[in-house]
């Protein structure tokens, strides 16, 4: 791959993710929002963004991380991801304990809400996978798909989940983000072809 290329690649990440944030941080809805709240909402859109750079870590699209350093960014990624989604929901439990306590157990007026928990305990069940994988034994093919399948209904939910959302991201923006992960999660599970017996490799 040659250094035009590799510009360009990482070029176009970083537009894809700075635009929406700089928009969502402009957001003069802002200007109605505690700290707190404000510091929960941004945990959720960098939890986005980290959905974006997971698939492409893992399918050895990006210039230099591809391969085993691709797959060691993508585990350190996973764990900030986590991080970022309980900053998310302790950011809302602390500006308003009733909505979370409707929202956990899906009583919540809002349909956002749903898929935002279910998208939640996903997260959280991938990553406790990958944490006891070894310990539970568990046959590398039976690996792949258990945390792909987990993959897929997070990025699923996640994106329902924000597009249902009115509020500091900017619309076109948002959905741009939504369908880059959505389109990158499924590039990368059909090359890695997950779901077959012989997964191909990549880097």
């Amino acid at each position: 791959m040659g250094p035009a290329r590799k510009i360009l690649i990482w070029g176009a990440l970083a537009l894809a993710i700075a635009v929406p944030v700089a928009l969502a941080a402009a957001s003069p809805l802002l200007a109605w929002r505690g700290p707190v709240y404000i510091a929960a909402g941004f945990a959720g859109i960098a939890a986005m963004v980290l959905l974006l750079l997971q698939p492409l870590l893992v399918g050895g699209y990006l210039p230099g991380l591809a391969g085993l350093n691709g797959r060691r960014v993508h585990r350190a990624i996973g764990a900030v991801l986590v991080a970022a989604v309980v900053l998310h929901v302790a950011g809302l439990w602390i500006t308003s304990p009733p909505d979370m306590v409707d929202a956990l157990f899906f009583r919540a007026p809002t349909p956002f809400s749903a898929w935002g928990v279910i998208g939640m305990w996903t997260i959280l069940t991938a990553a406790l996978l990958a944490v006891f994988r070894d310990r539970l034994k568990l046959r590398s093919r039976t690996w792949r798909r258990m945390h792909s399948g987990l993959a897929v209904v997070t990025v699923l939910c996640s994106v329902i989940h924000a597009l249902l959302i009115v509020g500091t991201m900017e619309t076109l923006t948002k959905a741009m983000l939504c369908i880059l992960v959505s389109l990158a999660t499924a590039k990368a599970l059909a090359d890695l072809k997950v779901w077959t017996n012989r997964p191909r490799r990549r880097g």
